[in-house]
C-alpha cells in the first residue's frame, strides 16, 4: 500500500499536477483518498522526501521541491516512464558524451581479464538470435567497459542510464533488429577498447558509435508511437 501511494503521489508531481512551490493537500485529505492510515501516508511522504520531491515543514504542510535542481538520478526511470520521447534525447546526449569519457578510460584501465569478458560480449552480440538479446548483450558490453574503467563512480552511473533505457526496450530496438549489422557497428570500438587504442581513437570511435545507435533508437521511438 505504501507502494502504490509512493507511485500514485510521484506520478502526480512529474506530471505537473502539484507544481514546485505548492503545498500538498492536507494529511489527513491524502489519507482519506488512498484509503490509507496516517502512519501508511507518512512512510510514503518519506519516500518522496528521500528523492528530492517533497519537503515536509512541520506545522505548515508538505512542499513541492524543484526536481530539476534537488532530485537525484533515481527519479530518472521515472521521468522517463512518465514522458520517454521528452526525455529521450537528453538521455542519449549523456549516453555519447559519458560513454567516450568510460571507453577511453577502460582502453587505458581495463584488465587482461576484462578484456577478455569484453571479447566475448561483443561476440555474444554477434551470436544474438533475435532484437531483446542483442540489446541485453550490448548492455551488458556497457556494464562490462565501466567497470574496466577502475573507478567505481562510472558502474552506478552507467547502471542508471542503462536500467533506464531497458524499461523503454521494446521501443528502442532499431539498432539491433538485425543483430550481425549490430556487432558490426561495435566493432571497431570494441577492438579499439580491447587492444588499448590511443585515447583520440577510442573516444573518436565511442562518439560515432553511441551518436548513431542513440539517433537510430530514437527513430524507432518515434515509429513505435
Amino acid at each position: 500500500m505504501v507502494d502504490a501511494v509512493a507511485d500514485s503521489l510521484r506520478r502526480e508531481i512529474l506530471s505537473g499536477r502539484y507544481a514546485p512551490g505548492q503545498y500538498l493537500p492536507p494529511a489527513r485529505e491524502l489519507a482519506e483518498r488512498y484509503d490509507v492510515t496516517r502512519t501508511s501516508l507518512k512512510h510514503a511522504l518519506m519516500r518522496l522526501v528521500e528523492s528530492g520531491l517533497l519537503e515536509i515543514r512541520h506545522g505548515v504542510g508538505t512542499l513541492v521541491l524543484d526536481y530539476e535542481r534537488q532530485g537525484g538520478l533515481d527519479l530518472l526511470p521515472m521521468l522517463v516512464a512518465a514522458n520517454a520521447p521528452a526525455w529521450a534525447r537528453s538521455i542519449f546526449e549523456v549516453r555519447a558524451e559519458v560513454g567516450a569519457l568510460i571507453a577511453v578510460r577502460a582502453a587505458r584501465n581495463a584488465t587482461d581479464a576484462q578484456r577478455r569478458r569484453l571479447a566475448a560480449l561483443a561476440a555474444r552480440l554477434r551470436e544474438a538470435t533475435d532484437a531483446d538479446a542483442a540489446q541485453l548483450a550490448e548492455c551488458d558490453w556497457h556494464r562490462e567497459l565501466a567497470r574496466a574503467t577502475g573507478n567505481r563512480v562510472y558502474p552506478l552511473l552507467m547502471n542508471v542510464v542503462l536500467d533506464t533505457y531497458l524499461r523503454q526496450r521494446h521501443a528502442l530496438r532499431g539498432p539491433f533488429l538485425d543483430p550481425a549489422a549490430a556487432a558490426d557497428r561495435l566493432e571497431p570500438l570494441a577492438k579499439a577498447v580491447e587492444e588499448g587504442a590511443a585515447a583520440e581513437v577510442v573516444h573518436a570511435r565511442a562518439a560515432k558509435y553511441l551518436e548513431e545507435t542513440g539517433r537510430m533508437m530514437i527513430e524507432s521511438m518515434g515509429g513505435a508511437r
